[in-house]
């Protein structure tokens, strides 16, 4: 089944998110959220090397009209990259304040995209398309490894240490659906469900097994550098005294 996500919008809408982007990195940065902040512009870079350099350049399933496709992909590919994966990042941190940042970058992205269209009629129209049946099963068979793993992982966990499957889901679900719900709800996206739903459903869904299992990881090392620096700190106070 071919289905095409297609988007238009105009250049205020692209100046506008990058403006919510700068401010979005430096109230991560001074709330304390250096690694969030670090995982989305590395998400980023990966972005920009699937969108652009497989997508494009390679498949030529991702076509951009009205502006350079490089630059109009590297900004898409951060947009995307920054904001989601901070975010993803922040909930399976359970921090205290996820429904306060959930709502601001929601709240953001329906004020970005209603702006721009009620100030922005003057601003030139971009159109950025990508055919997805050449590449949806692969994102399929990606989603069903992951989560094979983490459902094996589950059958010989002790009751307390399971996987959380449902979470897992919930945010990448619900991630991938908040923003294709503000691109539909703003026109921005065709007035079709099936790019909201097969998206929704796959598109960053397929990575949480993977995120879950490099979070535990980087937050694991990060909780011993802390007990470490702690154990010195106090031995070096006991040795002062």
């Amino acid at each position: 089944m071919a289905i095409s996500a297609i988007r238009s919008f105009n250049f205020l809408y692209v100046y506008l998110d990058l403006l919510w982007l700068g401010l979005f990195c430096l109230l991560l940065w001074k709330m304390g959220k250096r690694i969030p902040l670090l995982v989305g512009l590395l998400a980023g870079v990966l972005y920009f090397v699937v969108d652009y350099g497989v997508f494009h350049y390679l498949l030529a399933t991702r076509i951009v009209t009205g502006s350079s496709p490089f630059w109009l992909l590297l900004w898409l590919s951060f947009s995307y990259g920054i904001t989601n994966f901070a975010w993803i990042w922040i909930l399976l941190d359970k921090d205290d304040h996820a429904v306060e940042w959930s709502f601001l970058i929601i709240s953001a992205w329906l004020t970005i995209a209603f702006l721009s269209q009620n100030l922005g009629g003057d601003s030139p129209s971009l159109t950025t398309a990508r055919g997805t049946d050449t590449y949806h099963g692969v994102m399929a068979l990606i989603l069903f490894i992951g989560y094979f793993i983490v459902i094996v992982k589950n059958f010989s966990a002790a009751d307390g240490h399971r996987i959380p499957i449902t979470r897992l889901l919930f945010i990448g679900i619900g991630v991938q659906l908040s923003w294709e719900g503000v691109l539909l709800i703003s026109g921005i996206r065709p007035t079709e469900t099936m790019p909201l739903i097969v998206n929704s459903l796959i598109e960053t869904n397929l990575g949480l097994p993977y995120i879950y299992f490099i979070h535990r990881a980087v937050m694991e090392r990060v909780r011993d550098q802390e007990s470490t620096n702690e154990a010195y700190k106090l031995i070096k106070g006991e040795k002062t005294n």
